[in-house]
């Protein structure tokens, strides 16, 4: 029998799991994803594989990890996170050692094929889970915490792989990253995450379970089934808002360096500004829990979906070095929250216990509006003759998201 306790701990267990998941998917972020950017290169030239041969072999792991997020979302709902966590881990370890070694396309396929698994297992989808578990009133600042530690993996992995890349090759730098990412996930998620405060006698929060019953949670939240998740126009409406804001947002990424260099800037410059986004996303990191506090979250979200269509307004209207600036601030802050309103909304929706599962098909739809972006902006930018349309429809797409969170929220 677990310990019940009748007065509030000095430290919440959570937060040791907050700190974990902090450490644990600025590692796995950093390896699974961004070092990517810095090994494709190497590896298509030494192989003599083509630029689109080896990035094709990433964007398969996107798509899988896309597809299992419903599978990954119904295990968790079942069985928690901890095992899940650190077995994907500890095969993605593995996998990398195989990356390091590895002589053929079709392999290279198949061990991008079971990385895209493993980042379903170990990336924001689970922790995210974790967390609204663990979290009711402090969700927002958890979530928070979580996202800004992880918004710096790009900032020391690519540098660090970069490094190791220029010293040992990248078959070796590849090894020292898979033994890093062993060494400093597989034991945290093992030894430290938990699937539910009532297994060590605590509600969310921290409250004591007698204490947390008679009060109740700030905003008491619904159990929803995923089935009758699925039965609702409501989810649907904010899947598609979601997905509509996520079309906007991966589309002005992966265009945005075209779109300045037609509009006078320099390739440099683009890049930078592209660079800025990701540094931006920070700070809106940051503010997202204070807003939280204060604002509606179906409000906040839309608010943060028109601040995108604002900022490429802004990015449409005012295309000099100013201009540009104020669309990178508005622009980074605005998708940077929205990564923690999207989990938040959620779950103050459908409640947790079949959180994962429901959130799982939403990322679907994300991982299949982020494949479709940048082809259908491509499209369209071919269509229209140059890219200012193309900007202006991605502003109004940000704008009528905004909308559709209202729509989401009154339909039954």
């Amino acid at each position: 029998m677990q310990p019940e306790y009748s007065t509030k701990p000095a430290v919440y267990y959570g937060w040791f799991i907050v700190g974990t998941l902090a450490w644990t998917e600025t590692i796995s972020w950093g390896v699974l994803y961004y070092a990517f950017a810095v090994f494709q290169q190497p590896i298509g030239a030494t192989m003599g594989w083509s630029q689109v041969q080896v990035t094709g072999a990433f964007s398969l792991a996107l798509l899988v990890a896309g597809l299992a997020a419903v599978p990954v979302g119904y295990w968790i709902d079942r069985h928690g996170a901890r095992e899940l966590m650190a077995a994907g881990s500890g095969i993605a370890a593995i996998l990398l050692l195989a990356l390091a070694h590895v002589e053929r396309l079709a392999t290279l396929y198949a061990i991008w094929a079971g990385l895209g698994l493993c980042m379903a297992a170990v990336l924001y989808e689970p922790a995210f889970a974790v967390i609204t578990t663990w979290f009711v009133r402090r969700r927002g600042q958890a979530l928070a915490i979580v996202t800004f530690a992880a918004g710096f993996a790009s900032t020391i992995f690519v540098p660090l792989s970069a490094a190791l890349l220029t010293h040992y090759g990248w078959r070796t730098a590849l090894m020292l990253l898979a033994a890093a990412l062993g060494v400093g996930t597989v034991a945290p998620h093992a030894l430290v995450l938990r699937r539910r405060p009532t297994d060590i006698g605590l509600a969310p929060d921290g409250e004591p379970r007698d204490t947390y019953s008679r009060r109740g949670p700030a905003q008491p939240e619904r159990n929803t089934s995923l089935r009758t998740a699925l039965r609702n126009s409501s989810f649907w409406w904010l899947v598609a808002a979601f997905t509509l804001t996520s079309l906007a947002a991966t589309a002005t990424t992966i265009h945005l360096i075209p779109y300045l260099t037609t509009r006078g800037h320099t390739t440099a410059a683009a890049a930078w500004a592209t660079g800025l986004i990701g540094a931006m996303k920070l700070p809106g990191r940051a503010l997202f829990a204070p807003l939280d506090a204060r604002i509606p979250r179906r409000v906040l979200t839309a608010l943060l979906f028109g601040l995108q269509g604002v900022a490429l307004l802004v990015l449409l209207l005012a295309p000099s070095t100013a201009g540009v600036l104020v669309f990178v601030v508005l622009f980074g802050a605005a998708t940077g929250a929205t990564t923690l309103a999207r989990p938040a909304l959620l779950a103050e929706r459908y409640g947790v216990a079949a959180y994962a599962s429901i959130s799982g098909t939403l990322a679907l739809a994300l991982a299949l509006a982020g494949a479709l972006a940048p082809v259908g902006a491509g499209a369209l930018r071919a269509g229209f003759g140059s890219y200012p349309p193309v900007f202006g429809l991605l502003a109004l797409i940000a704008f009528v998201a905004a909308g559709v969170v209202f729509i989401a929220m009154r339909a039954p």
